[in-house]
């Protein structure tokens, strides 16, 4: 299993790419509006909280993941078998074992999250364990065992951070906005940038977050079944989620894109224009490519 996770430089420059990203959208806004309000003040402190929400994102933002999810960590002695699953796989995939939490739901769903294998950490629902086989369990941690070596689990934690800073900033100025009563010198055209800046910033670091996520799914379907060597277990996994009907109350449009299924029900089959604004690949989908699978 040496090369399962060959291709890792590229995702680690990938990840710092979308952070990049979300810096430079950060700073973007503050530009904008220290123009649009004369007040070269708002772009140096645009410039210094980007950098401090990056770093806080990037030391933190599991915890922040875990605690929206209300995820509680897990020991050893209190689910043996849970651990043998995870540990075995680990040893497979040549990784540390993560830290293992529980989420008591009773809706099928798991993610994964850290900023590095060294650091990472693995959460289940209840219901997972409740309503999965074996087999079915073992594909769902292989899956996120895999977003763990593709390291895709620091950019999509990250993510839940930032785009949530960017959506609050662009409301704080388009509250500015629409509330001063200054006279400026850029004039209408300034004060058209600062609020078309503002109502579009958010919509651009939800598209990152979705160009982050769902490529990846089907990665990490891929590499997860390389761990087990068994597609139907992941595919019948997928089977099961897709019929459940439980509702998640700890779910969240900030950390849906984290989980290995979207866990708000009911938006899978909604037209292409909801499709195109969702975290996930649909179900089918991916079920389809696993059974198409030859190991």
């Amino acid at each position: 299993m040496a090369n399962l996770y060959s291709h890792k430089s590229a995702n680690i420059r990938k990840t710092w790419l979308f952070i990049s990203l979300f810096l430079v959208l950060i700073i973007a806004i503050g530009w904008v509006f220290s123009l649009a309000f004369e007040n070269p003040a708002i772009l140096y402190v645009a410039v210094g909280f980007s950098l401090a929400m990056n770093m806080i994102a990037y030391w933190f933002s599991d915890k922040i993941a875990f605690s929206i999810a209300r995820a509680k960590p897990v020991e050893r002695r209190e689910l043996p078998e849970l651990y043998n699953l995870v540990e075995n796989l680990s040893i497979t995939a040549g990784l540390p074992l993560p830290r293992l939490y529980i989420i008591q739901e009773p809706q099928i769903n798991a993610f994964a999250t850290g900023r590095n294998p060294k650091n990472s950490a693995v959460a289940v629902t209840t219901g997972a364990l409740q309503k999965l086989n074996r087999t079915e369990l073992e594909g769902v941690l292989a899956h996120e065992l895999s977003h763990i070596g593709n390291r895709d689990i620091l950019v999509s934690t990250i993510a839940v951070v930032l785009s949530g800073v960017i959506a609050m900033i662009a409301d704080i100025f388009l509250r500015m906005t629409f509330w001063s009563s200054d006279e400026r010198k850029g004039g209408a055209l300034v004060l058209i940038m600062a609020i078309v800046a503002a109502i579009l910033a958010p919509f651009a670091a939800m598209l990152l977050r979705l160009a982050v996520s769902r490529k990846r799914e089907f990665l990490a379907d891929a590499s997860g079944v390389l761990l087990t060597r068994y597609p139907e277990g992941l595919a019948s996994a997928l089977e099961k989620i897709g019929e459940d009907t439980n509702l998640m109350k700890s779910a969240s449009d900030a950390t849906a894109h984290l989980y290995i299924s979207n866990p708000f029900k009911g938006k899978e089959r909604k037209s292409w224009f909801v499709r195109l604004f969702m975290t996930h690949p649909p179900i089918e989908e991916r079920i389809r490519v696993l059974r198409g699978m030859r190991i």
